[in-house]
């Protein structure tokens, strides 16, 4: 995936009453362009639509920074945002850089904040493709108008106001009186006047009781909502510091808020949590903590290299082709990852496994394996883990089993659990080192000092080597930070640090984790609220020492 910079293309212009830049050289297909609706700012409320377009996208360009993450298909992603002088792109220069690159014959995805045809630029970069001769497309998206109500538990209409009107303050004037109706407003670009449209509805007729709801960066996790009235909003706003971009919704509809607040009120909303893994193994614990309402940043703290002396992974992979074992036991995706490396080194494919018995510790090594196609044949009914795979693995039996030999691929610094378990069981095993696991590199400055200064609320662990390795090469974290760990030995390992473990899930699986640690933030949640309290987060709060002597 590449990401290049806007540079409007001055041949494709051409003034008022003029004809267009020929569209293509003879004989050359020109491209397309979607108009795709992306998010007023939660970029994943996309529609399935959405989604199909940017899989087939040769190009993409976005607004904002965060809508690269939704390219995940390699297309060469351009800056609509700003131009090489790190100057806002007018509306001109947005419809240029677009036909420009769809006269390449690229297929061209343009996302647009919110919906393409609502408060945004499409329709004139829609009338340029237009103009040029090119196809295009428009995927209608969600409104901020709509969408950030609905995010701050403020519906625009209910069963008592049918109707609601959308005003853009902004710089232009506003006949106030005009809108002395009890019909619901939507205020845009109010934040700088809203004390002059508060006094020009009151003027109008309003009341000045008449609720207000102020929402900044809605449908993020930074969102936050003030609620007032039409003589309080100016004041209320200027003393919780709301800036823009913001939407401010006025009509009797807002008391609706304290019964359908349902965002702002997860239980770890707009908590900062560091996962020390890397982004591939922490995506559903990614979605799962968004979900309740975080953010998580992923700080790798091991990296994975190939074995010092790879003879003995090469020597095991022929005995498994010849015939060697009866059994092959996978206890972790990474020991999933190096033979199936191992395998195309050789350009061998699943068929290698023909005969074997296969075993997973757990469903995540097992959902590897099924990338092969392959379904396991033993993986723990209990306790995911190498004592687990123990409890359920069958003993030798001389006349069921023609060959005793396990193939165990695994990193440098397992555990002997398994092999001890094994041998037990009158199993022979070849332990056999697949992958090392050496200390990663420190974060970047500022991600160790948000570890250090408590910037962040959670730390989620999820093996004693996590714990060592993290407060190796970043530091320990703040004695505010919430300490979360999947399980006793690493609960262990972080008091042993000087860490006080806050959560501790009930079976060793990132997803109970993150289901743990939403439970703490919950019944933390409560606690403020009974006691009369704002709710706050733990970064917020600044307890004198939480660390074990």
């Amino acid at each position: 995936m590449t990401t290049t910079t806007a540079t409007p293309d001055p041949t494709t212009s051409a003034p008022t009453g003029t004809a267009p830049a020929r569209a293509s050289k003879p004989g050359k297909k020109l491209g397309r362009v979607s108009f795709v609706g992306a998010g007023p700012g939660d970029a994943s409320l996309l529609t399935v639509r959405a989604a199909e377009l940017l899989a087939q996208a040769d190009v993409v360009i976005t607004e904002l920074p965060e809508q690269e993450a939704l390219v995940l298909n390699g297309a060469e992603i351009v800056d609509g945002g700003l131009g090489e002088d790190g100057e806002t792109l007018t509306h001109a220069a947005r419809a240029r850089l677009v036909v420009r690159h769809a006269k390449t014959g690229a297929h061209v995805v343009r996302l647009i904040s919110g919906d393409p045809f609502t408060y945004a630029t499409a329709p004139e970069e829609a009338a340029a493709c237009s103009k040029a001769g090119i196809e295009f497309e428009v995927v209608p998206g969600i409104s901020s108008v709509q969408a950030v109500p609905a995010y701050a538990g403020v519906p625009l209409t209910n069963r008592q106001h049918r109707e609601f009107r959308v005003i853009s303050v902004g710089d232009t004037s506003v006949a106030w009186t005009e809108l002395s109706g009890d019909d619901t407003l939507v205020l845009l670009s109010a934040v700088a006047r809203i004390g002059e449209a508060a006094d020009g509805l009151i003027a109008a007729g309003r009341s000045p009781q008449t609720p207000v709801a102020m929402t900044r960066v809605g449908t993020t996790t930074e969102q936050s909502t003030i609620v007032s009235t039409l003589e309080g909003i100016a004041a209320d706003a200027k003393a919780a510091g709301m800036t823009s971009p913001a939407i401010t919704v006025v009509g009797e509809v807002v008391q609706m808020r304290d019964a359908l607040s349902w965002f702002e009120t997860k239980p770890l909303y707009g908590w900062r949590i560091l996962v020390p893994r890397t982004k591939e193994q922490s995506a559903s614990l990614a979605a799962r903590l968004r979900g309740y309402g975080a953010v998580s940043e992923e700080v790798p703290t091991i990296s994975v290299e190939p074995p010092r002396n790879p003879q003995q992974m090469d020597k095991a992979v022929r005995g498994l082709v010849e015939g060697r074992y009866e059994w092959v036991a996978f206890t972790s995706v990474n020991a999933v990852k190096a033979v199936r490396e191992k395998f195309e080194e050789y350009g061998l494919d699943a068929r290698a496994f023909s005969g074997l018995k296969i075993a997973a510790v757990g469903e995540k090594t097992a959902e590897a394996i099924a990338t092969w196609g392959i379904r396991p044949d033993l993986v723990p009914s209990g306790e995911q883990s190498a004592r687990g795979l123990v409890e359920d693995w069958p003993p030798y039996d001389e006349t069921l089993d023609p060959i005793n030999r396990v193939f165990l691929p695994r990193a440098d610094i397992a555990t002997e659990t398994l092999v001890a378990g094994l041998i037990e069981l009158g199993w022979e095993v070849d332990d056999v080192t697949a992958y090392r696991t050496v200390r990663a590199a420190p974060p970047p400055a500022p991600t160790r000092d948000a570890i250090k200064t408590g910037k962040f609320d959670s730390v989620l662990f999820t093996s004693s080597s996590t714990v060592r390795n993290l407060v190796g090469i970043a530091g320990k974290p703040h004695p505010s930070t919430i300490i979360a760990c999947i399980g006793p030995a690493t609960a262990k390992t972080a008091e042993e640090h000087g860490l006080r473990v806050d959560v501790m899930a009930e079976s060793p699986s990132v997803e109970v984790l993150a289901d743990a640690l939403a439970a703490f933030g919950a019944a933390r949640r409560v606690a403020f609220l009974e006691a009369g309290e704002p709710v706050t987060k733990p970064s917020q709060r600044r307890p004198s020492s939480r660390r074990k002597a």
